[in-house]
């Protein structure tokens, strides 16, 4: 029989690539995962790893494996969870992972909510840019995922083995110095930036805003990039440059010395709430969803 306990420790090692770092990781010592390690291989009957100069290398089996481990780990997570709440524990932990101008404007409402309606349920925030968060949740490493897709986007997101709950259409604005030509515009179209410097976001925003720009005939010259959005505004309010970010990620900071203006044609992006199927069901995931959810109504109303 193979035991989950076994299952966290071959991917501790795969992750890793050696018994030493995967002891180091799991807070367990290099001989006792080399025993479990023994006792996967003696379960399964076929081994698992072979060793490569310094580092482990995975067998066939060893890849099927691993490739199985996170779905049934997840599917023992929920079991675990919701037998816990049904047998009245009232108790419940959510692992969220959300993009920084998620979790400054609809985490914040969504768990003071949670909080309030179950005061049992414990929720851990971790920031990550999909796709990494993507990748946290199909490794087993959260609960739930709070994501966004640009829409129109040359490549479309994968998410076809997830739980995809919608939660709110955020569009881009352009932001320009107050001083700019264009500060008292109603609209700009992106066109008309095309001779500007431009402060670029996170890697994925940085990749959206070279596409949009060559789908208007030009190519942006980016002068500042960084994946802080005061650091965006603070650059734009300082006369460096023009930028585009999501109006979330404007509605998470106290903009100075900037002007927000509406891009005609409009570019949105979609913000979305991640889970894997047999995580929905737990009792703890499926409110934090619907207080994202809530909470995303709310801020929706307040773009509108």
């Amino acid at each position: 029989m193979i035991e989950a306990r076994h299952l966290r420790v071959l991917r501790a090692v795969a992750t890793t690539g050696s018994f030493s770092a995967a002891g180091r990781q799991l807070g367990c010592t290099q001989p006792a995962v080399s025993q479990q390690m023994k006792a996967l291989e003696a379960s399964v009957g076929t081994p698992l790893l072979v060793r490569t100069g310094r580092e482990m290398r995975l067998t066939q089996a060893g890849e099927a494996l691993v490739r199985h481990a996170s779905g049934i780990l997840a599917g023992l997570t929920a079991a675990e969870e919701e037998v816990a709440a049904i047998a009245g524990l009232r108790a419940g932990r959510v692992r969220l992972v959300s993009f920084p101008s998620g979790s400054s404007t609809l985490v914040p409402t969504a768990l003071a909510a949670l909080r309030a309606g179950h005061p049992g349920t414990r929720v851990s925030l971790e920031e990550a840019e999909p796709p990494r968060s993507v990748e946290l949740l199909r490794e087993g490493d959260c609960d739930l995922a709070l994501a966004f897709r640009y829409e129109g986007a040359a490549v479309a997101e994968d998410w076809d083995d997830l739980v995809v709950r919608p939660l709110l259409t955020d569009r881009l604005v352009a932001l320009v110095p107050e001083r700019h030509r264009l500060a008292r515009a109603d609209s700009v179209a992106i066109g008309e930036l095309a001779h500007e410097p431009w402060i670029a976001g996170c890697p994925r925003c940085r990749g959206q805003l070279v596409e949009v720009c060559e789908g208007a005939g030009f190519t942006p010259r980016i002068d500042f990039a960084t994946d802080d959005y005061p650091a965006v505004i603070g650059l734009v309010g300082a006369g460096l440059g023009v930028a585009v970010l999501p109006q979330l990620a404007v509605e998470s900071v106290r903009p100075r010395g900037v002007r927000t203006v509406r891009l005609e044609p409009a570019v949105r992006r979609e913000i979305v709430a991640l889970t894997l199927p047999d995580l929905a069901q737990v009792p703890a995931v499926s409110a934090t969803l619907e207080q994202l959810a809530r909470a995303a109504r709310a801020a929706g109303r307040g773009q509108a």
